[in-house]
């Protein structure tokens, strides 16, 4: 399946900020996993009055390398892309050190409400300590000492992600809305796969051509490389329908055809992002099950199965 030219060459740099663009540097913490590549980037804005972007995990040495890298100046604004446990934890220690506001769309909080008998697996991804002294709103400018950012609210890989843009420069801060490394990942009840189709037209529509992902480098023509994440994603769920219609039943079985050159360890993460585009196709009217959309659930396209 055609997918997005995905980008894996980084250099992390553990231990230092990384100056990345005029008045932007990166501090990438040493949280290297499957789902968070070579670990999650903290983003530092402007010169002396500045501003830090996803504070990251608790980690005591990202903690240190980010101290260090705002010695003698003053931090006004402590923002938040969205409150997954490897973003925005350590955001209360740096406000408890430098005394900045946190700005964020809002607490960490499922896009839907759990059916009877659900359980949302990534319930223990979200960071459920993390509540924002300023509840940003789409378009909203955050203002600081020589520079400014306009949020742009893009639900789908939680309910409350938001992007930030550097305002009058091509930069814009994507979380993990869009990153050159892998395609988001978009699981219920966390996040809505029409909320991200949504919210990745946004993101289209704008005219920013270069984001700072929450994780990997820097993305060069990324809106055009945003149209590309859109078709993969359109040909992913119609993948899904033809399995579906094929006689394929349940998300696993799907799984098994479609991922199957995809990381084992990542095969759990692939049942929730079908499942994503399952309520999405059952929302649609284009396939059914006994009951709400679920990793148990059994589908078909015109009648039950036998």
């Amino acid at each position: 399946m055609a997918r997005p030219n995905l980008r894996t060459d980084f250099d992390p740099a553990y231990g230092e900020a990384v100056d990345i663009a005029p008045g932007i540097q990166r501090v990438t913490a040493p949280n290297k996993s499957a789902f968070t590549f070579h670990g999650t980037n903290t983003y530092i804005v402007g010169d002396k009055n500045i501003a830090i972007i996803d504070p990251g995990p608790i980690d005591d040495s990202h903690f240190d390398v980010i101290k260090k890298a705002i010695s003698g100046r003053n931090v006004t604004h402590i923002i938040v892309t969205h409150t997954h446990v490897d973003h925005s934890p350590l955001a209360a220690r740096l406000k408890e050190l430098t005394g900045a506001k946190t700005w964020a769309e809002g607490p960490h909080r499922a896009a839907r409400d759990l059916h009877i008998g659900e359980i949302n697996v990534l319930d223990a991804s979200g960071d459920k300590d993390f509540v924002p002294d300023n509840i940003v709103t789409h378009q909203q400018l955050i203002a600081g000492d020589g520079w400014a950012l306009e949020t742009i609210l893009t639900p789908g890989h939680t309910m409350n992600h938001a992007c930030f843009a550097l305002v009058d420069t091509n930069y814009l801060f994507s979380g993990d809305h869009v990153m050159g490394w892998s395609t988001s990942i978009v699981a219920p009840p966390d996040g809505a796969m029409s909320d991200y189709m949504n919210s990745l037209d946004l993101m289209i529509e704008r005219n920013e051509t270069i984001y700072l992902p929450g994780h990997g480098g820097r993305l060069d023509k990324a809106r055009e490389f945003s149209r590309a994440l859109k078709s993969h994603r359109k040909m992913r769920e119609t993948a899904i329908l033809s399995r579906i219609r094929k006689g394929d039943s349940t998300i696993s079985e799907i799984v098994s055809v479609i991922y199957k050159g995809t990381d084992p360890r990542l095969h759990g993460a692939a049942r929730l992002s079908v499942l994503a585009h399952v309520e999405d196709l059952m929302a649609k009217g284009l396939i059914h099950s006994y009951g709400p959309a679920s990793i148990s659930g059994v589908y078909w396209v015109n009648r039950e199965p036998v």
